[in-house]
């Protein structure tokens, strides 16, 4: 029988991030969900919606958080299975290093993104 192998140490700090941010995803994608497929369907979508809906500050700000949690969770989850199939020594380092650099440019054009439909700013 295999043995059970997690790179994720239970009740350790990225174990418990992982779990909480994916109660956050589930809880903001079914809101999107409901807002941008139910409410108002994709044929109603529009800048100028989008704009507006945009330059709410409570919208504006669970978008950016929205977008720094997914890729901290998905990048958090790579990274975990990548450790699990065996990556280790040099190649972790430059591997977490090359993912770290990857998410702090996504976050910051997706925030640059968010900032351009906007009128808050």
């Amino acid at each position: 029988m295999a043995e059970y192998y997690s790179s994720f140490e239970r009740k350790g700090t990225r174990w418990l991030l992982q779990r909480i941010t994916a109660a956050f995803l589930v809880i903001v994608l079914a809101y999107h969900f409901m807002l941008l497929h139910f409410v108002n369907h994709a044929a109603e979508i529009t800048f100028a919606g989008t704009q507006a809906r945009m330059s709410q500050v409570s919208y504006f700000a669970t978008m950016v958080l929205f977008l720094i949690t997914a890729t901290f969770h998905g990048v958090n989850g790579v990274y975990n299975a990548l450790i699990n199939q065996g990556l280790d020594g040099t190649q972790r380092t430059v591997v977490k290093w090359v993912l770290v650099v990857a998410s702090v440019l996504l976050i910051v054009q997706g925030i640059r993104v968010a900032i351009a439909m906007t009128t808050i700013f």
